[in-house]
């Protein structure tokens, strides 16, 4: 097992969930950043299936097209029944001229991942802007190649890869105010917090006393993943955590809880 880990940190705890999970076909990236700013790192650095983890990077290449004022999140879009697109989402079952603001849009595409939502957006800036904005944001082992199908993509057709590493950073840029400008981040970060999924990153915090959290999934048929973080009294603890292959979707939900249990354990959270 590839385990990078600084020293101040007992990261144990996190290792022992991974090789718990890392049995069979299942395979885990890993990256955890502690509110110290110590690192856990396993496979990293590999590609993974980004599945609709990649709406991050979108989101903040919106951002940034409002920042310099080319977009407005007030701005509408009215539905066409091409627009519709399969997979996660409510979109596709509503009915065309419907009419919904880009805060609209953005807020389906995080919460609940619509992709319809998500192919509209990556229309709206171009997939191209997307990619660059990945590169200036230091995302060098990932990419938007294509738009959400509901699946992952065919053998001959290319794919939408990331690196642990790559959506802690990205991560870590947003609560850093570094990813766009201040007020924006504090918005993309507040659309994080609207993820309805909490069987994953947040599967395990206290129902009371909750800490604030927030996260983007993402899932196809054998890909189970979730980059976020937890806000505490001593800062953020940001994870990146990847699952391919797991035994089945609600397995692969329960690995990624486990994972966050043991690293806000040892980051001393519990």
């Amino acid at each position: 097992m590839s385990v990078r880990t600084d020293a101040r940190t007992d990261w144990a705890g996190v290792a022992a969930a991974i090789a718990r999970a890392e049995r069979g076909e299942t395979v885990l990236g890993v990256a955890v950043i502690a509110p110290t700013g110590e690192r856990f790192g396993h496979n990293e650095n590999r590609r993974f299936v980004a599945a609709s983890t990649v709406k991050v990077p979108l989101m903040i290449e919106l951002f940034r097209r409002i920042d310099a004022g080319e977009r407005r999140l007030a701005d509408t879009y009215r539905l066409r029944a091409e627009d519709r697109a399969p997979g996660s989402g409510v979109m596709l079952h509503l009915h065309e001229g419907m009419e919904f603001t880009f805060n609209d849009l953005v807020y389906l595409m995080i919460s609940i991942s619509d992709n319809t939502a998500t192919n509209i957006l990556i229309d709206e800036v171009g997939m191209e802007a997307v990619n660059a904005t990945m590169r200036g944001l230091g995302m060098s082992g990932s990419g938007l190649r294509r738009k959400m199908q509901g699946r992952a993509a065919a053998a001959e057709k290319d794919e939408n890869w990331a690196t642990p590493n790559d959506y802690a950073k990205v991560i870590a840029a947003l609560l850093d105010d570094e990813a766009a400008s201040s007020a924006s981040c504090g918005a993309m970060i507040a659309m994080l917090e609207k993820q309805q999924n909490e069987r994953r990153i947040a599967r395990y915090l206290p129902k009371d006393g909750r800490p604030r959290w927030g996260s983007k999934t993402g899932s196809v048929p054998g890909v189970c993943n979730d980059v976020g973080f937890i806000m505490t009294r001593r800062g953020a603890l940001i994870l990146s955590i990847f699952c391919h292959l797991p035994p089945d979707a609600h397995a692969g939900e329960e690995i990624i809880g486990d994972i966050s249990r043991a690293a806000w354990e040892a980051a001393g959270l519990d």
